[in-house]
C-alpha cells in the first residue's frame, strides 16, 4: 500500500525526478517520458470512462485497463537490475486478458470495408483519443528498451499493443458496435 500525505516535497524543483529505486534523473529523462505517457493513457481513459458508467461490462474492462496501466507505470519506475529483488511487473496473464476482451468486443462487430476516421460518440471519440496516446507511448517504451542498460519488460510493450487495438476495437463497440463508424472516403474532397 502507497501511503501519500504530503503531496508537494520540493525535490524536484532542480528538474529531476526520482525512480523507484531512488535514483535521480533528468524530468525529460526517457523513462520519465515513458511512464509519464503511460499515465497520459491512464488519464484519457478517465475521460473516456465519464461516457460509459451506463455501459457495466464495457467500463469494468476500462476500470481493470487503469489499474493495469497503474502496475506498468510502477514497472517502468523501477528498472530491472541483475541481483535485486523482483518489484511489480507487468505479466502476460495481463496482455491475455486483454486480448480476451478484445476478442469479446470484437465478435460483436462487422468486418470494416474502410478506416475509421475518430468520432462517432463521444466515447468513441475518447476512445481514439486515448489509442494515439498509447501508441505514443508504445514508441517511447520501445525506444527506451533500445538503449542499452534501459530494461523494459516484453510483457509491457506487448500490453500497449494489444491495449492500443482494444482501444480500437472498443471506439467501434462505444458507436453502437461500429454502426455509428465514420468512415474514410479516400479522395472525398478533390
Amino acid at each position: 500500500m502507497v501511503t501519500l500525505n504530503r503531496i508537494y516535497t520540493k525535490t524536484g524543483d532542480d528538474g529531476t525526478t526520482a525512480l523507484g529505486t531512488g535514483e535521480r534523473r533528468p524530468k525529460y529523462d526517457l523513462r520519465i517520458e515513458a511512464y509519464g505517457t503511460v499515465d497520459e493513457t491512464n488519464a484519457a481513459i478517465g475521460v473516456v470512462r465519464l461516457r460509459t458508467h451506463d455501459m457495466s461490462e464495457f467500463d469494468a474492462m476500462l476500470g481493470r485497463i487503469q489499474n493495469d496501466l497503474f502496475d506498468l507505470g510502477a514497472d517502468l519506475a523501477v528498472p530491472e537490475r541483475e541481483g535485486k529483488a523482483e518489484r511489480l511487473r507487468v505479466v502476460a496473464s495481463q496482455v491475455e486478458r486483454l486480448e480476451r476482451d478484445i476478442d469479446a468486443l470484437n465478435d460483436k462487430l462487422a468486418p470494416l470495408t474502410s478506416f475509421v476516421l475518430p468520432g462517432g460518440t463521444p466515447a468513441a471519440a475518447y476512445l481514439h483519443v486515448a489509442r494515439t496516446i498509447c501508441r505514443r507511448a508504445e514508441r517511447v517504451m520501445v525506444e527506451l528498451a533500445a538503449r542499452p542498460g534501459e530494461p523494459v519488460g516484453a510483457a509491457g510493450i506487448q500490453y500497449m499493443n494489444r491495449l492500443s487495438d482494444f482501444l480500437f476495437v472498443a471506439s467501434r463497440a462505444a458507436n453502437h458496435n461500429g454502426a455509428g463508424d465514420v468512415l474514410w472516403v479516400p479522395g472525398q474532397n478533390r
